[in-house]
């Protein structure tokens, strides 16, 4: 059982953006972007993203990336940093530096990180790695302050390094950016370059650092040289004393506008390289310019809202802007004008989600109307329909797998082809109703339906889109309903405290009420039709024989469900009402466990055989959210209530910030213009993945995916074993252990030796050693076979290695499709690769066969045998035996030789 409830957080999706600044790492190929209280990483080359396994306990504000790429520092909105190795993907440290960090940048140097730490700029030691340091061990105190500057009046909103990370800009909300350097500098000193009108957005040296850029929010670029004064150059030259430097500085020799209207620059960025400069507007309009002579290349909308933050890579051919209002990542290839990444999030919360039968995919539904199909192995969403005009309930796959059922408050269930991905059923009610929950008859006939306005379940025939029947029995709205996985009955739960079993297939179709407690929030069926389990209002998960309707055993989940308090509560967590129930439930693929999340930050497991609770999951420890701590801080009180709960927009320092457009009336989707501030933490959808290896949970956060570590618990091969390739070939060649010399060459990772082993082990063992195999290598070894198979000549021991892996292993390679879908796909070419040269040798040496027989049959004839014994024999063998007993007795190469 303890591998059963070994689920550990391995993905976030469902979340692409929140807030802060996006990196690039050194290369250009992945890109780095805050998720909440997270990071997730986007592989644009291979199209994969994974999330990195530490949490802040706020939202991140700003992260930073070392100039080689092997070290990322996080800080989250109360100045909490986190340092990681990104490589490993480990949490190495954590720091505090005590209040708001504003901005962050590293020096090209890798060796100076500066922070804006609201007015002032601090300057600090990069820790030094294993890798970088003669000594080998990271040093004892990471964090060494180098020195800390004041001047700004205001926070700093950028900090940019020169090339040679000597001097660094900083740009302020004051109107003035200015210049310092790392070290006292002989003959300079600190300069504020002042002259805008409104708030600096950012700074930048040109790739000379003889010019400097500076953009403010009003839409002003300046372009700054280091020269004397204008009218003095005008002088006459012989008037003016060549040395004399005396009123040199730096001083505005170029102004530029971008022309946007009302709107105001949101954020810039310069490469230097090509000297291009990229400025997100405040209405979603992006432009990008060729300095130093402002050449528009061009403009594009890429958003309703503002664009919070955008970043050029090393090379810089692409731009990745990110929109945080509606959770959008963008990257934007500018010479192709193309995107290469172009994900959004839901924007309002979740409801449910479903895992597609083959695994691969987890579709979610939401309040903003959207259905979002998310790819599993790759972390992207690749299709969003948007048909449903108001919030979407419930989601469904028929058994056999490409059709999905979603029901929505607009009033209307739809059908979807997730092969040609288009809506090609629409299912109504005579009267308009909004539908609250839905199920699907598994053999994909018919759908039911059940709402918060009409008592009755409403069925469709899925062939025909006619309304079949309106079962009427409960006196209150349907709150869930599902069919029993063999298809014989209806199970539905309603506010009225009962649960119903339809036999809806029968003449007769009765109804067998089981009574509860209290109301009925959700229903799931186990995989074997046997038994049903009901959660309930109060807290309590009962669970009914499907037979016998009888109740079997029941549990109360009060005490394990709640946790955590929301912002306005005035009891402690342990007393307060409405998150101590389970608004979503599921069987696991054997039965054996029950999963269930509700409004709480706690995932509960259950053992369905023993009733006792397995395991807990937080969800989040995220602070920003409301309803992630235990206890009242009276700190956040005052007498007008929690401090979290007063509005104060009128507060903002920008006026854009202060005046609030959203709408008056029903907050519940829709209207994009809503506030967030410190969403409730809860789940509102759980599923088991088809192979029982993985959970999703949706919650407020995004899609969480906990999944089995699949990688052995103990690997023999691991212990402190002298692992040469003296020692391996001594395995191999004395104590001839063919199993152990491959895995002692795998771990070795050398190509010559593991090619050299591999070949060694006879054919007749290939099976054996293969069946002991421990399953961390199969993949490595299907890949390395597929490789020998199309350079070795080696043809039919190659395949007799494919085969004994796809025999001995198959179940393996089932169960994680995903993760071997690569080495799967490198076989089947080699495969057919071979099967395509063998058929090509055959056709071009056909007439050349032809040709040698009839030469014996002549042979023959002539009597040539008495000649020639042992020619003849050969002769007559070649006659007798044919072309192909030839060429298996012979040599590869003479066979080849044919040709």
């Amino acid at each position: 059982m303890t591998m059963k409830t070994d689920f550990k957080f391995s993905n976030l999706l469902g979340t692409v953006y929140c807030q802060g600044n996006l990196l690039f790492n050194p290369d250009g190929t992945h890109l780095f972007s805050p998720v909440g209280n997270r990071v997730t990483v986007f592989n644009l080359v291979e199209n994969k993203s994974y999330t990195l396994p530490f949490a802040h306990r706020k939202n991140i504000s700003r992260i930073g990336l070392a100039p080689r790429g092997n070290i990322l520092l996080t800080v989250d909105e109360d100045g909490q940093a986190i340092l990681t190795n990104v490589p490993r993907r480990i949490a190495i440290y954590h720091f505090s530096f005590r209040s708001q960090v504003t901005a962050l940048a590293f020096s090209p140097s890798g060796r100076h990180f500066a922070v804006g730490l609201g007015r002032k700029i601090e300057v600090w030691h990069v820790p030094s790695t294993p890798d970088s340091n003669v000594g080998g061990e990271l040093e004892f105190a990471p964090f060494v302050r180098h020195h800390t500057h004041t001047g700004h009046f205001d926070i700093v909103r950028h900090i940019e390094w020169s090339s040679d990370s000597r001097f660094f800009l900083t740009a302020s909300k004051d109107l003035t950016a200015r210049i310092w350097s790392l070290n006292p500098e002989e003959g300079f000193t600190p300069t504020v370059l002042s002259g805008h009108k409104q708030a600096v957005v950012g700074a930048w040296f040109s790739e000379d650092q003889e010019t400097i850029y500076t953009v403010s929010k009003d839409g002003a670029v300046f372009d700054w040289r280091y020269v004397k004064p204008l009218n003095r150059i005008e002088e006459d030259d012989e008037m003016r004393d060549e040395d004399d430097d005396s009123d040199m500085r730096w001083r505005i020799v170029q102004k530029h506008y971008f022309m946007q209207g009302s709107a105001h620059v949101k954020c810039a960025a310069f490469h230097p390289e090509s000297n291009l400069l990229v400025a997100g507007f405040s209405n979603g309009i992006f432009g990008l310019y060729e300095m130093p002579d402002f050449n528009n290349i061009h403009k594009l909308s890429i958003s309703q809202n503002d664009i919070d933050f955008v970043t050029i890579n090393k090379s810089g051919e692409w731009l990745a802007f990110g929109a945080s209002k509606l959770g959008q990542l963008l990257v934007w290839e500018w010479q192709s004008e193309s995107y290469i990444l172009k994900q959004q999030g839901h924007f309002d919360s979740m409801n449910s989600l479903v895992y597609s039968p083959d695994g691969q995919r987890i579709i979610t539904t939401a309040d903003d109307g959207k259905i979002k199909v998310w790819d599993i192995e790759s972390g992207f969403c690749i299709v969003t329909f948007t048909e449903h005009t108001s919030g979407v309930t419930a989601c469904e796959f028929a058994q056999k797998g490409n059709v999905l059922f979603t029901a929505s408050l607009d009033g209307s269930i739809r059908a979807w082809d997730l092969i040609r991905y288009r809506n090609f059923r629409t299912f109504t009610a005579p009267t308009r109703l909004s539908f609250s929950c839905m199920a699907v008859d598994p053999s994909g006939e018919v759908v039911a339906a059940g709402s918060l306005d009409s008592f009755d379940i409403h069925i469709w025939s899925v062939q025909t889109g006619q309304l079949l029947d309106q079962l009427s029995g409960h006196d209150g709205p349907v709150s869930a309903l599902a069919f029993a996985p063999n298809g014989g009955s209806l199970i539905s739960g309603s506010w009225d405290r009962t649960a119903r079993i339809w036999s809806i297939f029968n003449r007769t179709q009765t109804s067998e009420p089981l009574q509860l407690q209290a109301d009925v929030l959700n229903i799931a069926v186990r995989p074997d039709s046997l038994q049903l389990a009901i959660s309930t209002l109060d807290g309590q998960l009962t669970f009914w024989s499907l037979a016998d309707a009888e109740q079997v055993a029941g549990l109360d989940g009060r005490r394990d469900v709640s946790g955590g308090r929301k912002i306005t509560d005035r009891r402690t967590a342990a007393n307060v009402s409405g998150t101590k129930s389970f608004n979503t439930i599921r069987y696991s693929m054997d039965g054996s466990c029950l999963i269930a999340g509700g409004n709480s930050k706690y995932i509960c497991l259950y053992s369905v055989t023993t009733m006792v609770l397995l395991k807990k999951f937080t969800v989040s420890v995220n602070l920003s959210l409301s309803g992630t701590q235990e206890f009242l801080n009276s700190r956040n009180m005052t007498e007008a209530g929690p401090m979290a709960g007063l509005d104060d927009q009128g507060e903002a320092s920008d006026l854009e910030d202060r005046v609030d457009s959203s709408l008056p009336g029903s907050k519940r989707g829709g209207d994009p213009s809503a506030r967030k501030k410190l969403p409730a933490v809860r789940v509102t959808g759980i599923g088991f993945s088809p192979s029982g290896s993985a959970f999703c949970a949706a919650s407020t956060e995004g899609l969480l995916i906990y999944s089995l570590d699949t990688a052995l618990q103990f690997d023999p091969f691991d212990l402190n074993m002298e692992i040469t390739p003296a020692s391996t070939l001594n395995v191999l060649e004395t104590e001839r252990d063919f199993l152990k010399a491959l895995v002692m060459a795998f771990r070795l990772n050398e190509a010559g030796l593991i090619k050299r082993v591999f070949l060694a082990v006879p054919p007749a063992d290939i099976s054996l050693v293969v069946a002991d195999l421990p399953t961390v290598y199969v993949s490595r070894l299907l890949r390395f076979v597929a490789a020998q198979t199309e350079e070795s000549p080696h043809i039919e021991f190659c395949l007799l290695w494919i085969k004994a892996l796809v025999d001995k292993h198959g179940a393996w390679l089932t169960a994680n499709r995903g993760k071997v879908d690569v080495e799967l796909r490198i076989v089947s070419r080699a495969v057919s690769r071979m099967r395509d040269e063998i058929r090509r040798l055959a056709d071009e040496n056909v007439y050349m066969a032809d040709y040698l027989l009839g030469q014996a049959g002549k042979e023959m004839q002539k009597g040539g045998g008495l000649r020639l014994k042992s020619g003849g024999e050969q002769m007559i063998d070649l006659g007798t035996s044919g072309n192909a007993e030839s060429g298996g007795e012979s040599d590869d190469d003479e066979w080849i030789g044919l040709e």
